[in-house]
């Protein structure tokens, strides 16, 4: 297993404020790798520079051994990055399908018509709404069209922030289990949620992010049985 992803001391501002403040991580291929920390730790601006929607004032982003750093985020697509955003992000106004075909811009007709096919299966909901207008859906089918708009453009690392947000117990298991199925058919996953709990249940590896900087790392399991995690993040 190489590793895919290499974050090496971010430094990212927004104005003078300093959001985060020396992070580095690594995500190795075929991995769940999961950032965990409470709300305004840094987790989904994090996510976003990676991602080249934010840009670091210094540091340096690594993808399959190509330096990302500065590099925008159509282009970040096109070397085998998606993000799934916060907040699901939906093009509301469109149909399943218009949203799920925006998702593929950098692949051709050929492979997208292919992909469609394997989201479809991953999210068979979706084939059955695929006509229906993305607005009207419900929160649990907006998400799962915001994950296989990602998968569309095929990545070989998918970043997901904040999937199981405002979703009920029930759909936040299926959302996990599907998360899990995608890491299962080979795509490598960074995660980024508020559901410590869920999180490193189906991670390899987590990482704790407290006030933009990264206060504990390792095997997810052990995170999840260390008490001072249990103690900030588990309830316990």
């Amino acid at each position: 297993m190489g590793t895919m992803l290499k974050v090496e001391d971010l430094q990212v501002y927004y104005g003078s404020i300093h959001a985060i403040k020396g992070v580095s991580f690594e995500v190795n291929e075929g991995e769940i790798v999961t950032l965990i920390g409470a709300n305004g730790a840094g987790k989904s601006t994090t996510l976003n520079t990676v991602g080249g929607l934010l840009k670091a004032r210094s540091g340096r982003i690594t993808f399959e051994d190509k330096d990302l750093h500065g590099v925008p985020a159509n282009k970040v697509v096109a070397e085998g990055m998606a993000l799934c955003p916060e907040g699901r992000r939906v093009f509301q106004h469109m149909t399943v399908l218009e949203n799920l075909e925006m998702g593929a811009f950098t692949r051709s007709s050929a492979e997208a018509a292919e992909t469609l096919e394997k989201v479809y299966g991953l999210f068979p909901r979706l084939k059955e709404r695929y006509r229906q207008v993305a607005g009207t859906l419900s929160g649990g089918e907006q998400q799962m069209l915001a994950m296989g708009r990602a998968l569309m453009s095929r990545p070989k690392l998918m970043m997901l922030d904040e999937p199981s947000m405002g979703l009920a117990p029930i759909l936040v298991q299926q959302i996990f289990d599907i998360i899990v199925d995608m890491n299962r058919q080979g795509t490598t996953i960074l995660l980024v949620e508020q559901n410590a709990q869920m999180a490193l249940s189906i991670a390899n590896r987590a990482y704790v992010l407290e006030t933009g900087r990264i206060t504990m790392s390792g095997d997810a399991k052990e995170l999840a049985a260390s008490e001072e995690v249990k103690k900030a993040y588990l309830g316990g």
